[in-house]
C-alpha cells in the first residue's frame, strides 16, 4: 500500500494536465478500498483458525465470542456462543470474572469481510487473555458446513409464515 501511496505523491509533484490529479485520486481511492475490504489474514498474539479448526475448539469447549449487533445476532449465530457486541458491551469480556484469562476464547464476525473480529482479538490479548481464536471466516463459513447454529428469526417465520402481496 505504501508503493501506491508513493506512486500518487510522485503524480501529484509532476507538473502537467488535469488528468494526473484525476488518475492520482483514483489510483489513492482504490488504494485505501482495496486494503479496507477484508480483515487482516492474522493478528499478533492471536491464532487466526479456519472453519474446521474452530469446530475442533467448539468440540473441545472453547468458548466462542460474537461481536456482531443485536442485529445480526439475532438473525442466527453459532449455537452456545456468547454474544458481546463489539461496539456496544465488549468490555464485559474484561471485567468478567467468569471467564479466565487462559480459558480459550474463539472470537468471530460474520465472515472476513468483517473488521469487529480482528478488532476484538486483538484487544482480548491486550487485556491479558493468553488463548485466543480468531475466527476469521466467521459465522457464514461455519453455517456453510451445517455446524450448529441458533436461527431465531427462522423458527419465528416458520411458526408464522406470512405470504408477500408482491
Amino acid at each position: 500500500m505504501l508503493s501506491s501511496h508513493l506512486f500518487v505523491v510522485k503524480l501529484l509533484a509532476m507538473p502537467g494536465s488535469v488528468w494526473r490529479v484525476i488518475v492520482a485520486f483514483v489510483a489513492l481511492l482504490f488504494s485505501v478500498v482495496s486494503v479496507a475490504d477484508y480483515a487482516p489474514m492474522g493478528i499478533s498474539g492471536v491464532r487466526t483458525v479456519n472453519v474446521y479448526q474452530a469446530k475442533a475448539l467448539y468440540d473441545a469447549g472453547a468458548v466462542f465470542v460474537d461481536v456482531r449487533s443485536d442485529e445480526e445476532w439475532s438473525m442466527g449465530h453459532i449455537s452456545g456462543a456468547l454474544h458481546l457486541d463489539f461496539q456496544r458491551d465488549f468490555d464485559k469480556l474484561y471485567q468478567s470474572r467468569g471467564i479466565s484469562h487462559t480459558t480459550p476464547l474463539v472470537i468471530y464476525c460474520s465472515s472476513a469481510e468483517c473488521m469487529r473480529s480482528a478488532y476484538a482479538s486483538a484487544v482480548s490479548v491486550y487485556w491479558g487473555f493468553s488463548n485466543v481464536y480468531y475466527f476469521r471466516s466467521g459465522f457464514f463459513a461455519w453455517m456453510l458446513e451445517d455446524f450448529p447454529v441458533v436461527m431465531p428469526m427462522t423458527a419465528m417465520y416458520l411458526q408464522n409464515p406470512q405470504v408477500s402481496s408482491r
